[in-house]
Parts: C-alpha cells; sequence; structure tokens
C-alpha cells in the first residue's frame, strides 16, 4: 500500500513538475530503497557443518552451561527461528544432507542409498567432502555402533558414493592445516560430545576446544562454520540453534524462519548446484553476508 501510494503521488507531481524521464528514474529510485536486496550468495573455499544433538534453542541460548555457543552466537550470524524437520535424530541427517529423510522415520541402522547427497552431487561436479566422525573405529567403518559412535548421526555412511574411507573418516583426520579441508565438511562429534548422552556443559568445552579454531580461521581464509543441532529432543516445536561464522559473515540476529532444507539449499547454491528435494522448495541463507541489509543487533551478554 505504501509503494501503491508514493507511485500515485509521484504520478500527480510528474504531470505538473518533472518530465516522463525524471520520473522512471524516481521510479527506480523508489523501487531499490522500498524493496531490501539481498547480497550475492559466495562461494566459499570452506564450509564445514558441526552437528550437536537433541537439545532446544531455549536449553542452549541464555544457558550459563554453554559460555561458548553463548559467545558464538552473540559474535556471528545466529538464526533465533531455526527449525528442525521432525523426530527421532536420524531423518533429519537425511534432510540436512539429502533433502529427505529418505523414507527413514526412526533410528534404524543399516541404510544404503544411490540416491542424490550433497556428498554425490559435490563429487559429481569436481568439488570434495569428507565426513569427521569421532569415536569411528576406522576411516570407512561400516558398523551400526562402536563405542560411542553412532552411525545414525554420519549420513556419509549411508550413501554409496561417500561411505568408503576416503570420504567417511574418523575425526583423528581432522586437519591441523584448515587449508587442506575438502569443499565441505561434516564433523560428527561422540555421543557424549554431542550432547546426546552427556551435558550441555560437556559439548559447550568440546566445541570450544575443537570447533572454535576453525570458526577463526574461517574468518579470515573466505570459509564458512555452520553450528547446528539435529533436533529439539521434543516439547520445544524444533527449535534449534543455528549459527552460521566466516569471512564477510554480518553479525546479528536473524528472525527469519529457516529449516535443515534452506541450510541445504544455502550449500548448493554456492556451488551451482541443482536443489534436492525439500532444499529445491527452500529459499538460500543470502542476507547474512556484507552487503546485505543490516540485522538486528545481538543482544549484549547478560551480567
Amino acid at each position: 500500500m505504501l509503494v501503491t501510494r508514493r507511485l500515485g503521488a509521484i504520478r500527480i507531481w510528474s504531470k505538473r513538475l518533472i518530465p516522463g524521464a525524471a520520473v522512471a528514474v524516481l521510479l527506480g529510485a523508489l523501487f531499490v530503497a522500498g524493496v531490501p536486496t539481498s547480497a550475492a550468495t559466495p562461494r566459499p573455499d570452506h564450509v564445514v557443518i558441526a552437528i550437536m544433538e537433541n537439545h532446544a534453542y531455549e536449553q542452549i541460548i541464555g544457558s550459563s552451561s554453554a559460555p561458548y555457543v553463548n559467545s558464538l552466537a552473540q559474535q556471528n550470524a545466529s538464526f533465533t527461528q531455526s527449525f528442525a524437520i521432525g523426530h527421532p535424530s536420524e531423518p533429519n541427517y537425511h534432510e540436512l544432507w539429502s533433502g529427505s529423510n529418505q523414507g527413514v522415520t526412526d533410528d534404524s541402522c543399516p541404510h544404503t542409498f544411490t540416491t542424490g547427497s550433497l556428498g554425490t552431487q559435490l563429487l559429481t561436479a569436481g568439488f570434495t567432502v569428507e565426513g569427521y566422525n569421532e569415536s569411528m573405529p576406522s576411516d570407512g567403518y561400516t558398523g551400526c555402533t562402536s563405542g560411542t559412535y553412532a552411525r545414525k548421526h554420519n549420513p556419509l555412511a549411508d550413501w554409496t558414493a561417500t561411505a568408503d574411507a576416503a570420504h567417511t573418516k574418523t575425526y583423528a583426520a581432522w586437519p591441523a592445516d584448515f587449508t587442506t579441508l575438502p569443499t565441505v565438511s561434516l564433523v560428527v562429534p561422540n555421543l557424549c560430545n554431542d550432547t546426546h548422552d552427556c551435558s550441555i556443559a560437556t559439548g559447550d568445552a568440546w566445541l570450544q576446544a575443537h570447533w572454535d579454531p576453525y570458526v577463526q580461521w574461517a574468518k579470515t581464509h573466505n570459509s564458512l562454520a555452520i553450528l547446528t543441532w539435529d533436533e529439539d529432543g521434543g516439547g520445544n516445536g524444533n527449535h534449534i540453534v543455528t549459527v552460521f561464522a566466516g569471512q564477510g559473515i554480518v553479525p546479528g540476529q536473524y528472525p527469519e524462519h529457516i529449516t535443515h532444507y534452506n541450510v541445504l539449499r544455502t550449500i548448493e547454491d554456492f556451488y551451482g548446484l541443482a536443489p534436492l528435494a525439500g532444499a529445491a522448495s527452500s529459499l538460500p541463507i543470502s542476507d547474512v553476508w556484507g552487503g546485505a541489509p543490516s540485522p538486528s543487533p545481538s543482544p549484549s551478554p547478560s551480567p
């Protein structure tokens, strides 16, 4: 309505004062000023996704047990309306990785897929992909469990194109030199450090020790760190924490509704990949990079 009213005023004004060419210039300026535009989607050299387990946004943000994650959210791009797709855990990993639960609605294992996934897309397009799985006994391990490792949290192992030792690796393969990382990586802590079986404080300490070095490096090396949770564990509408950090990221709270599908679509857009399944009907996240409209400022930490 505001744009319509302004257009009417310009039409009247133009008849009295200015020629048609000037009206065209004014109209162009009006639409540029009145409709926010997003920054172009970048192409990071490296994207790393870390996935934590079974805690709601409300259990993490503002919690004294998660000082590191709260600091990360305050200093980077925090999505205040980020949601998982469903329950339980395993379907969410498949949805983040392929845009579909692949017909899996429980935490069963094993599964073997030849359908499209982010991993298969990247490899087909000439990019690289690896998963780093804490407590997995060996590269390319296909067993469902081993100690605190659970394959249900490792989607690369479920697709034939990425289940081998060249792509599904133990966390011991996580490099000290981040320039050697593949195009896209998935970091999967074990069942304790991902807060599935252990406390929020345990997971927070793990992230500070193991995740933050990459976060800080990414900020100066055209790279992106995505921290998210698989699901909320039930009872909170599947509201989860998702934080983007990296070079060009504009810190702040971003209130748009996003899901795992939006995250997948964003990564696919980075590398010119066709969006898969649920990602095809989801928008990429494009407003967090420099040049985008300013987000709401992050709140100051509580004293």
